[in-house]
């Protein structure tokens, strides 16, 4: 059995930042609350990680960021990774709350250039429904539409200059494919495609990696930017692709047969997690004996 360590996989340069903010942000604050606006990145580790720092994470399925502030009555409030809407700043501001944002520099980049074309012209936003990067995104103004299949452009009318962009963490191959669709609707649109860099290098490295069995990713289930990487796995050829959490996931069931897997990581999953299943394959791959390898390094 061999194993192929895919370079690159884990945090992003957005992510180091946003745990970064948060670590210093508890720091700073030690005897007042401190609250995070929904998940910082999608990962629980990382989450479980801040709470320990003192740092509150407030999510609720279907509850937008909007609403979670709701909750908060004074203190600090820590905007996550994937940016907020305008609306969710000025409440925030409206309540006396301390304002701390840890939004990634490639999503503040992408709502700069909505706020630049709204004044004058429509937005087709391709995203995920319910994702926070894409309800903060929406939430700049009401000429952004958001398109997360073809049959959402049916129900647009006409729309003026329209400028088509995208979330930061999207499948590369799916995104392709939804602005092919959006140019049938408004041929004369003008495309301006803001996957990250970071996603983009992660994604193609997936699809440039030949002759494997078996391909792992190391993220969380919510995590959407580890989703596209199985995705983009299974669409590049290979015959299986799992995404698990950490190495309590794995099962001699799992790779048995597999003689050439590999293994690569969302941006937001810590390094610790893919190490150590990369260290209980390579084990396995050595002796033959399959046991887990437990964490021996800080999540944070």
């Amino acid at each position: 059995m061999e194993i192929i360590k895919v370079v690159p996989r884990g945090y992003c340069q957005g992510v180091v930042r946003a745990i970064r903010i948060a670590r210093q942000t508890a720091e700073q604050y030690p005897d007042q609350p401190v609250y995070m606006l929904g998940m910082i990145v999608h990962n629980r580790f990382v989450v479980d990680a801040c709470e320990q720092l003192g740092i509150r994470c407030l999510e609720a399925s279907g509850t937008s960021r909007l609403d979670l502030l709701d909750q908060i009555d004074s203190g600090v409030v820590i905007f996550t990774a994937h940016g907020v809407s305008d609306a969710v700043f000025e409440k925030a501001r409206a309540k006396g709350l301390t304002i701390v944002d840890a939004t990634c520099p490639d999503v503040e980049k992408t709502h700069r250039l909505i706020r630049e074309h709204i004044s004058d012209g429509d937005v087709l936003y391709i995203g995920k429904k319910a994702h926070p990067e894409a309800e903060g995104a929406v939430g700049i103004g009401k000429r952004v539409h958001l398109i997360s299949c073809k049959e959402d452009l049916n129900a647009l009318g006409k729309l003026e200059n329209v400028l088509i962009t995208n979330q930061t963490t999207l499948s590369m191959l799916d995104n392709e494919e939804l602005i092919r669709e959006c140019l049938k609707h408004y041929p004369a649109a003008t495309v301006q495609a803001e996957i990250c860099n970071a996603t983009t290098m992660r994604q193609k490295a997936v699809m440039d990696l030949r002759d494997i069995d078996l391909l792992i990713v190391v993220g969380d289930p919510h995590s959407n930017n580890s989703n596209q990487l199985k995705e983009i796995g299974k669409k590049a050829g290979i015959p299986a692709a799992l995404l698990i959490e950490t190495a309590e996931d794995l099962s001699e069931a799992l790779i048995q047969g597999a003689k050439r897997i590999a293994v690569t990581s969302g941006s937001s999953t810590p390094t610790p997690l893919t190490n150590a299943v990369i260290e209980t394959l390579e084990n396995y791959a050595r002796t033959g004996v399959f046991q887990r390898t437990k964490l021996s390094e800080p999540i944070l």
